[in-house]
């Protein structure tokens, strides 16, 4: 794909800019521009950003709905930035002056964010050449094995590629030690107490030993359960432990490699969003923008964080969340003299003139992601301000929603929105289930609920990497129950909460 350079003019408009943007105090790899048509710009759309990815019928459907969304008026990409040193970032041909400026400024955001946001720090910042070499690594696997076969296996990889621990990335050393096991012969202490033998029936009675006995085997099986704890990096735990040739292993540490470089995409698109529009707005108002493009940036920006009835806009929703924070924290309105305040006038009027709010959202920008943002930060007094609500079921008909203002019912809505990045919670608890080697995971009911066509699917291409039955714990309505696949039968059995996988 070969891109064009920037003009002249919008060189030295991207000098301003970053000049502007370094006074401000944002901090970002070297920054490259570089101007696409709208063909180059959904191709690039498709490929997350990347000029090069391995082969895979996905790219084109999401090409040819990009393309199609943009000839019928329906949506137009504006730019694209990647997580890269260099950070690479895209301007689309034809747009106005104006518009570049904006999308410059948004993007220097953007690019400081990837840089000191810490769920970024374990990304590979070289991963434009990462993502050609696994490329030419994929392409190879199918002049070997053939196109098709491994088309299948990749489709089987992407369908279980959220299937990753998001705190792993933390703790690298995480999985326990598999050495580190107590010795068997522990098993001989049965706790019994020291006593003389005429006091021996009374100091230990047999009841008691009994039940010490079984406590012990319960430990020991918990000692020896594989793995010995639930796992929630299922896709690094089966390139470990599933039958699998080279070439797919290989496969699935390519596309495991990837899930966890945008992993903090999902874990962040609000703030990442509202910190590259409070800075483009901040930047374009206060220092880039000449009289006459006042009312047409106004136009633009309002465009970009304008909500739609009952959708979330996430530049708007962090842009506004920012604002809040500089706010508070600029008039001292946090801490307990602030929490503990009830008289509405004093609070209405409460300026402590700390002016400590440039600082703060710095320092959020920092160690935050999307849920602990909003679980940190989001007040009543925002909810209000912004009209967010929730709908929710009437009490007298059931199937009517209607809107709640409630504020708690407001973040935990939200918080099960952003949990987990927006994917379900799944862990591995058993994979040699029933002592037959299967598979056995169970959902955590907290975040996004499961899409139950999708999760029959899932099973189905986990059997593909697994090459044994796969089963999946779950709640559907009041009752638990367990999905199975076989590799050619899928099941739904009803369960009673005994028998649920326990995960310690």
């Amino acid at each position: 794909m070969k891109l064009k350079q920037l003009s002249a003019e919008l060189a030295r408009t991207q000098e301003l800019i970053e000049r502007h943007a370094s006074k401000f105090g944002l901090t970002f790899f070297k920054t490259v521009f570089e101007m696409v048509d709208y063909k180059q710009m959904n191709a690039l759309a498709a490929y997350a950003g990347f000029p090069t990815r391995y082969p895979h019928y996905r790219f084109g459907m999401e090409y040819q709905q990009l393309s199609k969304s943009y000839e019928y008026g329906l949506s137009k990409i504006y730019e694209m930035v990647i997580n890269n040193d260099p950070t690479y970032a895209y301007l689309l041909e034809g747009n106005t002056i104006l518009d570049q400026k904006l999308v410059m400024a948004h993007v220097y955001g953007h690019a400081d964010f990837f840089l000191n946001n810490m769920y970024f720090s374990h990304t590979n910042r070289k991963m434009m050449d990462e993502m050609a070499n696994h490329a030419t690594r994929i392409r190879r696997y199918q002049e070997r094995h053939g196109v098709e076969q491994v088309e299948r296996f990749l489709d089987a990889c992407l369908s279980v590629e959220d299937l990753i621990d998001p705190g792993a990335v933390f703790d690298p050393a995480r999985r326990p030690d598999p050495t580190d096991v107590e010795d068997d012969a522990s098993a001989d202490n049965d706790a019994r107490m020291p006593a003389k033998e005429y006091l021996d029936r009374y100091v230990n009675p047999p009841d008691y030993l009994e039940e010490q006995r079984k406590r012990q085997e319960e430990l020991q099986a918990a000692d020896k359960r594989f793995p010995p704890s639930p796992e929630r990096d299922i896709l690094g735990f089966m390139m470990e432990h599933a039958p699998l040739e080279n070439w797919e292993r290989d496969i699935l540490s390519i596309i495991r490699e990837e899930a966890y470089y945008f992993l903090p995409q999902r874990q962040s698109k609000v703030m990442n969003e509202g910190w590259a529009s409070y800075w483009h707005s901040q930047i374009m108002t206060t220092r880039v923008l000449n009289d006459s493009e006042v009312v047409d940036y106004a136009d633009h920006h309002s465009g970009t964080v304008a909500t739609q009835p009952g959708r979330l806009n996430p530049y708007k929703l962090g842009l506004e969340l920012f604002r809040d924070i500089e706010r508070r924290w600029d008039r001292g309105q946090f801490g307990p003299e602030w929490e503990t305040c009830e008289d509405m006038h004093e609070r209405n009027n409460w300026n402590r003139e700390l002016g400590l709010g440039r600082e703060k959202i710095y320092e959020v920008r920092r160690i935050h992601c999307d849920a602990t943002f909003l679980d940190e930060f989001l007040t009543p007094e925002f909810c209000t301000e912004q009209k967010l609500f929730v709908n929710k079921e009437s009490g007298r008909h059931r199937k009517k929603l209607v809107p709640s203002h409630e504020f708690d019912e407001i973040k935990q809505a939200l918080l099960f929105q952003f949990t987990n990045g927006g994917r379900p919670v799944v862990e591995l608890i058993d994979a040699n289930f029933g002592n037959r080697g299967e598979l056995l995971m169970a959902h955590r009911p907290v975040g996004v609920e499961l899409r139950w066509d999708w999760a029959k699917e899932v099973l189905q291409n986990l059997v593909r990497i697994w090459r044994r039955p796969v089963a999946l714990e779950t709640v559907r309505g009041d009752k638990p129950v367990r999905l199975a696949h076989d590799g050619t039968n899928e099941s739904e059995t009803v369960l009673d909460q005994a028998s649920t996988a326990k995960a310690s």
